[in-house]
């Protein structure tokens, strides 16, 4: 059964401009019935892309694999109304090694509501997997969060396996 993501806005991520503390809680293994978490901080700063095609941002992690980088870019579609979300790292380049182009994104929106929807797939020790993200904005009290959850079964259950939760980093005096 084909899940079909939301419409969104090129507006959708302008919450998500600017310098971010993230604080993450990540599954230790995914789909292994594992119970064990992790937790670890990161920042980020998120930037628009020239021309309003969309948005990127880093993530730096404080003390938790040393070394690792990471960047979402996230292009919107305004004939489809959707974004595809990509993720990059240092470690992959979020390059597919077969083939040498990007992994698949997810893709979705937020369909006017301050919760944006994006699936996708993914492969987890050589298996089909599908994604899942789902964002809250959280306006009201600044603090977007972003969940992330893998699917082996098509979709019927989701194990969710890492958390983000964004503050602003307090300006100094």
């Amino acid at each position: 059964m084909p899940i079909t993501p939301p419409t969104g806005d090129a507006s959708d991520f302008d919450f998500l401009m600017g310098p971010w503390r993230i604080r993450n809680t990540r599954l230790v293994r995914r789909l292994a019935g594992c119970t064990d978490w992790e937790t670890f901080d990161a920042t980020g700063t998120a930037r628009p892309l020239s021309g309003g095609i969309g948005n990127c941002d880093d993530f730096i992690p404080e003390g938790w694999n040393a070394g690792y980088v990471g960047m979402a870019l996230r292009l919107f579609n305004p004939q489809a109304q959707r974004w595809s979300i990509y993720w990059l790292d240092n470690v992959t380049g979020g390059l597919d090694t077969a083939t040498g182009l990007l992994q698949p994104p997810v893709s979705g929106g937020f369909a006017g509501t301050d919760r944006g929807v994006f699936f996708g797939q993914e492969r987890l020790d050589g298996r089909p997997v599908l994604v899942r993200f789902e964002w809250a904005k959280n306006l009201a009290i600044g603090t977007p969060r972003w969940e992330q959850a893998f699917s082996d079964d098509g979709g019927q259950t989701w194990e969710v396996n890492w958390v983000m939760e964004f503050s602003r980093p307090a300006q100094a005096g």
